[in-house]
């Protein structure tokens, strides 16, 4: 184990006494704020120190078998104990490395999932289709919530633009590799000479803020507007002002939401989607400062970039980033896309890993 590693685990150790201390305190709850935030550390803090005390145990069981080889009744055993000491030497450290790498704080949010026609006219917008029954479908497998937030649907199906909240524990988590360009090849319904046919579309996945408070939008820098929402709906929702489009003046983010009948709640949701967009964007740009000293290989999710090409004649999914392409499109579209984003979720592991790994030698 590299000196740097072995040093923080010791504070870490060293940490957790400390916070156990804290705890037993008798005045520790006349501040619930402070009792809440110490123990989510000691949550935190304490499965890593338990793999650590498991290491050294290792390392110790390691030391006696050295000292039983030295005995020739005892060298057979001692040689056993040896081998299962190293295995759990290395089983361990493994599995405290990926402990010690850096939570994103995100991880555990719901999401709002944005999804937009680009090149390929009403192609495009059918895959927009395809792409949101993809995710509504994983959803589903993972046993979260799907909530329509706002739909502009294409003349022959599917959306021009869809935007919807994704309600579940580690939403983000798993899907935040999603963002950037999907690219579908494949014969559209329209076309009559069986030609390929190559669209596009787009997907951001932003994590929800917790409450509008979160990214301090000031009521001035809004200019609200409120009008007929049009498409299906019935009468009511067609003869009120019930669709409401909010724009954020200082960042020019634009929102609309029209799917629900009452204004009151139209605007609600506008503005959770709103602080999403500018919590993402201030991400982003954090992120962009970063890249200039080190390129993300799966975390950019840069939405220019070209991530994912759905390949329906050959019966192929691929994903750009990770040079990982599955024959399994049919299984895929129907949201079977574990295998591809635990793929992405270990490349991102390992990148971080061989950060920390740099970083303590």
């Amino acid at each position: 184990m590299k000196p740097g590693i072995r040093a923080k685990l010791e504070q870490l150790d060293f940490r957790l006494e400390e916070l156990d201390g804290l705890l037993a305190s008798e005045t520790i709850t006349q501040n619930m704020d402070h009792y809440r935030k110490l123990s989510r550390e000691h949550a935190e803090i304490g499965p890593i120190v338990r793999l650590w005390h498991a290491f050294q145990q290792a390392e110790a069981d390691e030391a006696t078998a050295q000292e039983m080889l030295a005995d020739p009744e005892m060298k057979e055993l001692g040689q056993s104990e040896l081998s299962d000491a190293r295995e759990a030497q290395a089983r361990i450290e493994n599995e405290l490395q990926l402990a010690l790498l850096p939570k994103d704080p995100n991880d555990e949010r719901n999401i709002f999932l944005e999804i937009r026609a680009g090149t390929g006219g009403d192609e495009a917008a059918l895959f927009a289709g395809d792409l949101l029954r993809l995710y509504t479908r994983y959803a589903e497998r993972q046993g979260w919530k799907v909530e329509l937030v706002s739909v502009s649907e294409s003349d022959l199906g599917g959306y021009k633009e869809v935007i919807a909240r994704v309600v579940g524990a580690g939403a983000f988590s798993k899907l935040k590799f999603e963002s950037g360009g999907h690219r579908v090849q494949r014969v559209p319904v329209t076309e009559t000479q069986g030609r390929i046919h190559t669209s596009a579309c787009t997907v951001a996945v932003m994590p929800e803020a917790d409450e509008v408070a979160e990214v301090a939008i000031n009521p001035a820098d809004l200019r609200i507007d409120t009008y007929r929402a049009s498409g299906a709906g019935g009468q009511h929702i067609n003869k009120t002002d019930s669709a409401v489009r909010i724009t954020h003046l200082p960042t020019g983010i634009v929102v609309e939401c029209q799917d629900d009948r009452s204004q009151h709640r139209n605007k609600a949701q506008a503005m959770s989607v709103l602080a999403a967009r500018i919590m993402d964007a201030r991400v982003r740009e954090q992120q962009s400062k970063e890249a200039a000293t080190r390129k993300s290989l799966v975390g950019s999710g840069d939405r220019s970039e070209r991530i994912r090409t759905y390949n329906f004649p050959q019966g192929r999914i691929t994903d750009h980033r990770i040079n990982l392409t599955l024959y399994k499109l049919e299984m895929a579209m129907e949201g079977d896309i574990g295998e591809l984003i635990d793929a992405l979720i270990t490349e991102h592991q390992t990148e971080l890993l061989a950060q920390l790994t740099n970083e303590n030698d």
